[in-house]
């Protein structure tokens, strides 16, 4: 338990100081939240026309609400914990990939019903708006994080030592 946790606050702080590299931010997190307002304002246009995406801002053309999804709400610090929680715990590298790519997607589904929820309350009222976006959201999306990984850990097949018995 002591090695996880230690590989687990290692690996946390590398990834979170990396992510904040300007040519990082501009490589990685910046197109991937360009891509997030993308593929929602895609979905959205499936009953909304009126809805555009340009860069990571998705902006309504009838009544000009626009959110912004900045650092912070593109879901990447929740893929970083989820990061290191899978590749701290010992297990075969394959099934940490394997968790860590079924993982990234559950977590960036979630995050892009969080994206499309918070556009049309925005639309509807900034209070509402204010409340989901810092207070519930927030919290479940990290805590997405965190479920994807116990079921990760409820399907890592058995080692030879969780299989034997003691008397």
């Amino acid at each position: 338990m002591l090695r996880f946790t230690i590989l687990f606050i290692v690996i946390v702080i590398t990834l979170f100081a990396l992510e904040l590299f300007k040519p990082i931010q501009d490589a990685v997190i910046l197109p991937f939240t360009g891509f997030l307002a993308t593929i929602s304002a895609y979905i959205m246009q499936l009953f909304d026309k009126d809805v555009i995406a340009q860069a990571d801002v998705i902006r309504s053309s009838a009544n000009g609400v626009a959110v912004k999804i900045a650092a912070g709400c593109n879901g990447v610090e929740a893929v970083i914990v989820l990061f290191a929680a899978i590749f701290a715990f010992p297990s075969k590298f394959i099934h940490k990939i394997y968790g860590f790519i079924l993982g990234f997607f559950g977590i960036q589904i979630l995050n892009i019903v969080r994206i499309i929820s918070l556009f049309y309350l925005l639309q509807w009222d900034k209070n509402w708006f204010d409340w989901f976006h810092l207070y519930l959201w927030q919290a479940l999306i990290i805590i997405d994080a965190l479920v994807m990984w116990l079921i990760w850990l409820r399907y890592l097949p058995k080692t030879n030592e969780e299989n034997v018995a003691t008397a």
